[in-house]
Protein backbone atom coordinates (compact mmCIF):
# COMPACT_ATOMS: atom_id res chain seq x y z
CA UNK A 1 0.00 0.00 0.00
CA UNK A 2 1.28 3.58 -1.12
CA UNK A 3 0.49 6.51 1.33
CA UNK A 4 0.93 9.88 0.25
CA UNK A 5 0.05 13.07 2.79
CA UNK A 6 -0.24 16.71 2.01
CA UNK A 7 -2.37 19.99 3.56
CA UNK A 8 -4.73 22.24 1.67
CA UNK A 9 -5.33 25.88 3.38
CA UNK A 10 -8.71 26.71 1.86
CA UNK A 11 -11.61 25.44 0.54
CA UNK A 12 -10.57 26.55 -3.02
CA UNK A 13 -7.59 24.53 -2.01
CA UNK A 14 -9.04 21.46 -1.85
CA UNK A 15 -12.12 21.91 -4.49
CA UNK A 16 -8.63 21.56 -6.73
CA UNK A 17 -7.27 19.33 -5.13
CA UNK A 18 -10.11 17.12 -6.26
CA UNK A 19 -9.61 18.28 -10.35
CA UNK A 20 -6.23 17.56 -10.09
CA UNK A 21 -6.99 13.39 -8.38
CA UNK A 22 -9.24 13.19 -11.38
CA UNK A 23 -6.21 13.86 -13.78
CA UNK A 24 -5.26 10.17 -12.40
CA UNK A 25 -8.32 8.42 -12.29
CA UNK A 26 -9.67 5.84 -14.60
CA UNK A 27 -12.98 3.82 -14.99
CA UNK A 28 -12.91 1.59 -12.50
CA UNK A 29 -11.46 3.27 -9.45
CA UNK A 30 -13.10 3.51 -6.27
CA UNK A 31 -12.62 5.66 -3.81
CA UNK A 32 -13.49 6.07 -0.03
CA UNK A 33 -13.63 9.64 1.56
CA UNK A 34 -13.33 9.45 5.64
CA UNK A 35 -13.54 12.39 7.62
CA UNK A 36 -15.95 14.33 9.92
CA UNK A 37 -18.69 15.79 8.93
CA UNK A 38 -18.21 19.34 6.89
CA UNK A 39 -14.61 18.49 7.14
CA UNK A 40 -14.45 18.72 3.21
CA UNK A 41 -15.38 15.13 1.26
CA UNK A 42 -17.96 16.84 -0.85
CA UNK A 43 -16.23 19.83 -1.35
CA UNK A 44 -12.94 17.16 -2.87
CA UNK A 45 -15.51 15.56 -5.07
CA UNK A 46 -16.67 18.65 -6.49
CA UNK A 47 -13.35 19.07 -7.65
CA UNK A 48 -13.22 15.64 -8.83
CA UNK A 49 -16.13 15.77 -11.16
CA UNK A 50 -15.12 19.55 -12.45
CA UNK A 51 -11.93 18.02 -13.91
CA UNK A 52 -13.93 15.66 -15.14
CA UNK A 53 -15.60 17.72 -17.11
CA UNK A 54 -18.86 17.71 -15.27
CA UNK A 55 -21.16 20.72 -15.48
CA UNK A 56 -23.73 20.03 -13.09
CA UNK A 57 -23.28 21.06 -9.30
CA UNK A 58 -22.40 18.31 -7.32
CA UNK A 59 -24.06 18.16 -4.16
CA UNK A 60 -23.90 15.29 -0.95
CA UNK A 61 -25.99 12.38 -1.35
CA UNK A 62 -27.07 12.22 1.71
CA UNK A 63 -30.62 11.55 1.35
CA UNK A 64 -30.82 10.00 -2.20
CA UNK A 65 -27.57 7.75 -1.04
CA UNK A 66 -26.43 7.31 -4.62
CA UNK A 67 -26.00 11.03 -7.39
CA UNK A 68 -24.99 10.05 -10.87
CA UNK A 69 -23.46 12.08 -13.21
CA UNK A 70 -23.29 11.10 -16.54
CA UNK A 71 -22.17 14.06 -18.36
CA UNK A 72 -18.13 14.18 -17.70
CA UNK A 73 -15.72 12.10 -19.31
CA UNK A 74 -16.62 9.27 -17.53
CA UNK A 75 -19.57 8.80 -15.10
CA UNK A 76 -19.24 9.81 -11.50
CA UNK A 77 -20.91 7.81 -9.21
CA UNK A 78 -21.12 9.55 -5.72
CA UNK A 79 -22.62 7.49 -2.63
CA UNK A 80 -22.94 8.60 0.54
CA UNK A 81 -23.15 5.57 3.31
CA UNK A 82 -24.33 7.87 6.45
CA UNK A 83 -27.58 7.01 6.41
CA UNK A 84 -27.08 2.83 6.10
CA UNK A 85 -25.63 3.01 9.22
CA UNK A 86 -28.81 1.33 10.52
CA UNK A 87 -29.20 -1.27 7.90
CA UNK A 88 -26.20 -2.18 6.16
CA UNK A 89 -27.14 -5.77 5.27
CA UNK A 90 -29.61 -4.37 2.65
CA UNK A 91 -28.42 -5.37 -0.84
CA UNK A 92 -28.20 -2.33 -2.85
CA UNK A 93 -26.54 -3.46 -6.05
CA UNK A 94 -22.84 -1.74 -4.99
CA UNK A 95 -21.29 -4.13 -7.20
CA UNK A 96 -22.87 -2.79 -10.51
CA UNK A 97 -21.27 0.88 -9.57
CA UNK A 98 -17.94 -0.86 -7.90
CA UNK A 99 -17.69 -2.87 -11.11
CA UNK A 100 -19.06 -0.73 -13.82
CA UNK A 101 -17.79 2.11 -16.40
CA UNK A 102 -17.52 5.09 -14.35
CA UNK A 103 -15.20 6.00 -10.99
CA UNK A 104 -16.92 5.61 -7.40
CA UNK A 105 -16.66 7.62 -4.40
CA UNK A 106 -18.47 7.00 -1.39
CA UNK A 107 -18.75 8.86 1.49
CA UNK A 108 -19.00 7.07 4.69
CA UNK A 109 -17.58 3.82 3.79
CA UNK A 110 -17.53 2.86 7.03
CA UNK A 111 -21.29 1.84 7.01
CA UNK A 112 -20.65 -0.85 4.06
CA UNK A 113 -17.21 -2.05 4.81
CA UNK A 114 -17.78 -5.62 3.71
CA UNK A 115 -18.97 -4.22 0.12
CA UNK A 116 -15.88 -2.08 -0.31
CA UNK A 117 -13.63 -3.51 -3.20
CA UNK A 118 -10.27 -4.96 -2.14
CA UNK A 119 -8.50 -2.44 -4.62
CA UNK A 120 -9.57 0.97 -3.74
CA UNK A 121 -8.14 4.85 -3.04
CA UNK A 122 -8.75 5.90 0.64
CA UNK A 123 -8.66 9.73 1.49
CA UNK A 124 -8.67 10.55 4.96
CA UNK A 125 -9.78 14.39 5.62
CA UNK A 126 -8.64 15.92 8.74
CA UNK A 127 -9.55 19.75 9.86
CA UNK A 128 -6.35 21.24 11.73
CA UNK A 129 -6.17 23.64 14.18
CA UNK A 130 -6.56 26.33 11.80
CA UNK A 131 -10.09 26.08 10.51
CA UNK A 132 -9.13 26.43 6.39
CA UNK A 133 -6.32 23.96 6.99
CA UNK A 134 -6.59 20.19 6.10
CA UNK A 135 -4.65 17.74 5.96
CA UNK A 136 -5.09 14.94 3.32
CA UNK A 137 -4.16 11.34 3.34
CA UNK A 138 -4.13 9.28 0.23
CA UNK A 139 -3.76 5.37 0.41
CA UNK A 140 -4.02 2.85 -2.77
CA UNK A 141 -5.10 0.34 -2.02
CA UNK A 142 -4.31 -2.39 -4.80
CA UNK A 143 -1.38 -2.88 -7.36
CA UNK A 144 -3.76 -1.11 -10.04
CA UNK A 145 -2.65 2.25 -8.75
CA UNK A 146 0.80 1.64 -8.06
CA UNK A 147 1.80 3.33 -11.50
CA UNK A 148 -0.10 6.50 -11.28
CA UNK A 149 1.31 9.90 -10.12
CA UNK A 150 -0.33 10.65 -7.03
CA UNK A 151 2.88 11.61 -5.92
CA UNK A 152 2.92 14.74 -7.54
CA UNK A 153 0.47 15.90 -6.16
CA UNK A 154 2.18 17.61 -3.04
Amino acid sequence: MLEYQLTTHSYEETEELGSKISNLLQAGDVIVLNGDLGVGKTTLTRGLARGLGIKRNVKSPTFTLIREYQDGRVPLYHMDAYRLESSPDEDLGFDEYFNGDGITIVEWPQFIKDEIPEEHISINIKRLSNDDDREIIFKLHGKKYADRKFGDLA
